[in-house]
C-alpha cells in the first residue's frame, strides 16, 4: 500500500521554510474589500485590475446569456460546442486587439499550450526567457522542439541564442517572452526583440496575461503600448485578470488561427467557456473599446500607492506597471508580514519559492481601479506599521 506520509512530510517541510501556501476562502465577491472567516479585510492581492470581476454590466450580460444559452456549451467546439456568442467574442478581441483573428480557450494557461506544441516539431528550436510563466515553461515541455533558455529581458543573449539555435540546424525558432513578468511587473524589451526575430527570421510569441487591460490604449496591451502592431506573430491573452472573467486567447494572423483550430488540442479535447463566461467577458471587451477611464484610474492608483510606499523605505523592486514587489527576500519574515497584515486587516499574499527563485520572496501587492484612495491611504498605514514592527523600515 502507497504510504502517503511522503507527501505529509513534505508539507512540513514547506511549513518550517516559510514556504507553505495557505489557501484563504473567500465569503464574499472580488472587490476592493472581501470577507474571509468572518472578517472584513482590504484586498491588495487579486489580479482584478479594473474591478470587472463584480461590475454590473459583467453580471447582467451573464445573466442574460445564461437565460439565451443555458448553462453550458455541450460539446467541445469541434462537434457541437461553439455557439454564436463564442464567434462574436472572437470576432469583438480581434477587433480591440487590431488582429485578423483570435480563438478562445479555457484559459490563459491552456492558451500556451493550445499554441507551443501546435506549432513546433523536433525540428525547430524555442527560445524562452528564463522567467516566463510556469504555463509558457509547461507549453514548451510539451514540444520536441530543442529548448533554449536565455537571460531575462536580454536582447543581446537572445541573438546570441538565436545564432546557436540556427547553427544546429533549427528550421523553425519561437522566441516566446512574457510582456509583463507576473512576479516583478517589469516589461519585456519588445521593440529590442522584435528586432532580433525580424533579423533571424523568427516567430514572436508574447503571452501577455498582465498587459491586457492594463498597458496601451484602452489597455490592448504591451504591444498596442510599444506601437509595433503587425510585428508580433502570436499574441496570448487572459480574460481571467482585467477583464474580470475566466478563458484565454490567441490572437494573430487568421492562416495561423485556423490552424489552431484543427491542432490545437486544448481547442479541440476540451469544451469552451460556458455562454455566462463568454456573456460577460464580451461585455469587458465592449467596456474597454468604449471606455479608457478604469485603466487610467488603474494607473492613477499605483502610482500613487508604489510612490508612497518607496517613500517609506520599502524595496518595491522593479516594477513597470501596477504589480508592486514589497521586497522582503527571506521567506519566513514574508510570510510573517503577510499573517501580521491580514490580522491588521489587509490580505496581501506572501510570494516564495518556486513561484520566485528562492532568496527572492515578497509581498506581490496587486492594485486595482477598485480602490478608492482611502483603501490605499489605509493599506499604506498598515504596511508602515507591519513593516516598522518587523524591523524593514524605520
Amino acid at each position: 500500500m502507497f504510504d502517503y506520509s511522503v507527501f505529509s512530510k513534505e508539507i512540513e517541510e514547506l511549513e518550517k521554510n516559510g514556504l507553505l501556501i495557505r489557501i484563504k476562502t473567500l465569503e464574499s465577491p472580488q472587490g476592493a474589500w472581501l470577507t474571509i472567516n468572518g472578517k472584513k479585510v482590504l484586498n491588495m492581492c487579486s489580479n482584478n485590475y479594473l474591478g470587472f470581476a463584480y461590475r454590473d454590466e459583467l453580471k447582467k450580460a451573464a445573466i442574460d446569456a445564461i437565460e439565451k444559452w443555458g448553462v453550458g456549451p455541450g460539446a467541445v467546439r469541434t462537434i457541437a460546442g461553439t455557439m454564436s456568442i463564442h464567434s462574436d467574442l472572437e470576432r469583438e478581441l480581434a477587433h480591440f486587439k487590431k488582429v485578423e483573428a483570435t480563438v478562445v480557450v479555457q484559459s490563459g494557461f491552456n492558451a500556451n499550450q493550445a499554441v507551443i506544441p501546435a506549432i513546433t516539431t523536433a525540428e525547430d528550436a524555442i527560445l524562452s526567457d528564463e522567467l516566463n510563466h510556469a504555463s509558457i515553461i509547461d507549453g514548451v515541455r510539451l514540444s520536441k522542439a530543442k529548448r533554449y533558455v536565455w537571460k531575462h529581458r536580454d536582447a543581446e543573449d537572445l541573438e546570441v541564442k538565436l545564432k546557436e539555435a540556427r547553427a544546429n540546424g533549427a528550421r523553425k525558432l519561437l522566441v516566446i517572452t512574457d510582456g509583463v513578468f507576473s512576479m516583478d511587473g517589469d516589461l519585456a524589451p519588445l521593440p529590442e526583440i522584435v528586432e532580433k526575430c525580424e533579423k533571424y527570421d523568427a516567430l514572436l510569441m508574447v503571452d501577455d496575461a498582465h498587459g491586457e487591460g492594463v498597458l496601451g490604449s484602452h489597455g490592448r496591451g504591451i504591444v498596442d503600448h510599444f506601437g509595433l502592431h503587425g510585428r508580433v506573430d502570436i499574441e496570448v491573452g487572459t480574460l481571467s485578470k482585467a477583464f474580470g472573467v475566466v478563458g484565454g486567447f490567441v490572437a494573430g494572423k487568421k492562416e495561423l488561427i485556423d490552424y489552431l483550430k484543427q491542432k490545437a488540442r486544448p481547442f479541440l479535447f476540451s469544451s469552451s467557456l460556458s455562454p455566462a463566461e463568454t456573456g460577460a467577458a464580451l461585455a469587458a471587451v465592449r467596456i474597454l473599446q468604449n471606455d479608457g477611464t478604469p485603466v487610467e484610474k488603474l494607473w492613477e492608483n499605483a502610482k500613487y500607492f508604489k510612490g508612497r510606499m518607496q517613500s517609506m523605505g520599502f524595496d518595491t523592486g522593479h516594477s513597470e506597471t501596477p504589480i508592486t514587489p514589497v521586497m522582503l527576500y527571506d521567506a519566513k519574515l514574508s510570510s510573517t508580514f503577510s499573517a501580521r497584515l491580514f490580522e491588521e486587516g489587509v490580505f496581501a499574499q506572501s510570494i516564495g519559492y518556486p513561484t520566485v527563485p528562492k532568496g527572492k520572496a515578497r509581498i506581490r501587492v496587486m492594485i486595482s481601479a477598485a480602490h478608492t484612495k482611502e483603501d490605499l491611504d489605509y493599506a499604506l498605514e498598515k504596511f508602515a506599521k507591519v513593516g516598522k514592527e518587523l524591523g524593514i523600515i524605520k
